[in-house]
């Protein structure tokens, strides 16, 4: 039996600074005993709940069910305990699997060398019993195995969503840089926005109305999801599964035509949102334009929630303040009765838009180290 299946304790990664709002979404779908850690949420789940979590949340990276937690003082014991795993209940040696590690503050101190040797001890095992081994695929493997070694104390745990939850599989074009899936759900989770017109004045590939759209039909952010790694677990219920599926697809309910809006003023841009939202079968109810937004007449009483480009987006830094500066013009001139909330992905910048915020959160993106602000527009 593995170590999941004892305590049906799950943890659940998120990116930094997030953690919080996962302990409030996860608890929403069923989670039990939760509690916030380092990038991550400790919870329990029967496995309806583990199913759902995967499927519904919106924040989460990827939910790990540990199979085995040992002390771990170098790699040959690392090889060794897991060769006792019984890997054949998790794949066979037609199937493909991957092993990614992280390591800090051990004895093993390289992730990729402790991965491969977790690796060559996966596949030698099932050289030793069936004379075969299953390959390693690292971009789309049919089982994703998850090694985290923190002061010598090892967890070795299969990935339960099959990769990374934020991409949702609407993103058919991009531009650069364009805004982690994730990130825009939190962003729209945090402004509260429920049902007034919500508009995105620099839509970039539209990852913003994407997860605005998503969130309003009740669409799961798993939805377009082929398969999930929980799939691969031994006690994997599909009957569970294909009702979880099918009471979703009940609750989805169609997006109001102007409900949810976005503006850019680059044609790649308005390409990449026309075929995301398209995948979506949402493209004919989101309004989108072409148009810089000191063109735009107003926009009243509504929430605008958007990403505008910053240093690394815009390639140079000459002018940024003033471009800046005349987002806050537009917001206070013309954006009467709104509400807006801005990502700065360069904190700085915030002081240029000439606006009183009402809060200032951190959230990362990227690796960027931003902040989202609200701004009440009277």
């Amino acid at each position: 039996m593995f170590e999941y299946q004892k305590w049906n304790k799950y943890f659940a990664q998120v990116s930094d600074g997030m953690e919080d709002l996962a302990v409030q979404e996860i608890t929403e779908l069923g989670a039990i005993d939760v509690s916030a850690g380092f990038r991550g949420v400790y919870f329990n789940a029967d496995q309806e709940g583990l199913y759902k979590i995967n499927y519904f949340s919106r924040l989460l990276t990827r939910i790990l069910a540990p199979l085995l937690t040992f002390n771990c003082h170098s790699d040959k014991y690392l090889y060794k305990t897991a060769l006792g795993i019984e890997w054949e209940k998790l794949l066979s040696p037609e199937q493909t699997f991957a092993v990614f590690a992280t390591v800090s503050h051990s004895n093993i101190k390289h992730s990729q060398y402790a991965a491969l040797r977790l690796k060559d001890a996966i596949a030698d095992y099932f050289m030793d019993i069936l004379k075969k081994r299953p390959n390693v695929e690292r971009i789309n493997p049919d089982v994703w195995i998850n090694l985290y070694i923190n002061n010598n104390k090892a967890v070795i745990s299969l990935d339960t969503s099959g990769g990374s939850l934020h991409r949702r599989g609407y993103r058919q074009e991009s531009v650069e840089a364009p805004f982690q899936e994730t990130v825009a759900a939190a962003v729209i989770k945090m402004s509260e926005w429920q049902d007034k017109p919500l508009y995105d004045l620099m839509c970039g590939s539209g990852t913003i109305l994407c997860e605005a759209a998503m969130k309003y039909c009740r669409i799961p952010s798993g939805y377009m999801r082929e398969k999930f790694g929980f799939e691969m677990l031994p006690d994997f219920e599909p009957l569970i599964w294909e009702k979880i599926k099918k009471d979703a697809q009940k609750n989805i309910r169609d997006l109001p035509k102007g409900l949810i809006s976005g503006s850019d003023n680059s044609v790649d841009a308005l390409s990449s949102v026309s075929s995301n939202l398209k995948a979506l079968n949402l493209n004919k109810l989101v309004d989108l334009s072409r148009i810089d937004f000191r063109e735009i007449d107003r926009i009243e009483n509504s929430v605008i929630i958007f990403n505008p480009p910053y240093g690394i987006r815009m390639k140079i830094k000459s002018g940024i303040e003033g471009f800046y500066r005349d987002i806050g013009d537009f917001l206070k001139q013309r954006c009467q009765g709104s509400t807006a909330f801005i990502y700065f992905g360069d904190r700085k910048l915030i002081a240029s838009i000439g606006l009183k915020p009402s809060w200032k959160k951190p959230l990362k993106n990227g690796g960027l180290d931003g902040r989202l602000v609200k701004y009440e527009l009277y």
